[in-house]
């Protein structure tokens, strides 16, 4: 397998601790309460929300930069006998067949968005939403960063797979590195190694909040991680809706 395929492959073993479950719900009133009808899943990844929103009967796009995660999404989603357009592109500057009711982009994915990627990315979300449109997306916060993952290693041995995850914060650049080096049994029994560097950004509440407004979003609620729970200072995961007026 290919770095990538390796990534794709121990990206879901990676993402077991998400309770996709209750950002799944969270969602789903959110649409029932609008009148959603089309979604675009912005970095879907291996389509961990894209399908699971697919078979609540919306009809879901997902967009991606990997190729080899959106194999792993297209099979998944096979078996899940679930028809979704999966788009290999670059979430910053993604283009669409048409508008579509809601845009969501789930599990920090706009973290990786330098600052200054920022007002484009959020002019195509803007041109791709239908009048009332809907975008929901999250941020980790910077006491995520600093406070739970720091300046730590984690690490997990698995039943045909390893991973060491070296992560570093630094608070004077508001930027969190990810050092990720993973092993996965090959058909031989031998194992092969890849590496990861990921680099997430801090992007601050009311800096986020005035670039949405300035270009024409209306702010319907920040939550505490897809609840309907007021955030906290001690909030990890921010959920932003917004209204395209």
């Amino acid at each position: 397998m290919s770095q990538y395929e390796n990534f794709a492959y121990i990206y879901d073993h990676l993402m077991e601790e998400v309770d996709y479950d209750k950002w799944l719900t969270f969602i789903d009133k959110l649409f029932k309460e609008h009148n959603i009808d089309s979604v675009c899943d912005l970095g879907c990844g291996t389509g961990n929300m894209t399908i699971p929103i697919s078979q609540k009967g919306y009809d879901m796009i997902g967009v991606d930069l990997s190729e080899d995660m959106l194999m792993v999404a297209r099979e998944k989603a096979a078996e899940a006998g679930q028809d979704i357009l999966f788009l290999n592109q670059n979430m910053k500057e993604f283009e669409l067949y048409g508008t579509v009711d809601a845009i969501i982009a789930t599990c920090d994915s706009v973290n990786y968005l330098k600052p200054e990627d920022i007002p484009q990315f959020l002019k195509w979300v803007h041109n791709y939403l239908n009048p009332e449109g809907l975008f929901v997306f999250d941020l980790n916060t910077e006491y995520k960063f600093k406070n739970i993952y720091g300046n730590k290693t984690f690490s997990e041995l698995g039943e045909d797979f390893a991973y060491l995850w070296e992560n570093q914060y630094w608070p004077d650049k508001k930027v969190n590195e990810y050092y990720i080096s993973f092993f996965v049994e090959e058909e031989d029994g031998l194992y092969s190694r890849s590496d990861e560097y990921h680099m997430e950004y801090v992007h601050e509440t009311r800096w986020i909040t005035r670039q949405l407004e300035d270009l024409g979003f209306r702010l319907v609620g920040i939550y505490d991680d897809y609840s309907d729970h007021e955030i906290r200072r001690e909030s990890e995961r921010l959920t932003f809706v917004v209204r395209k007026v």
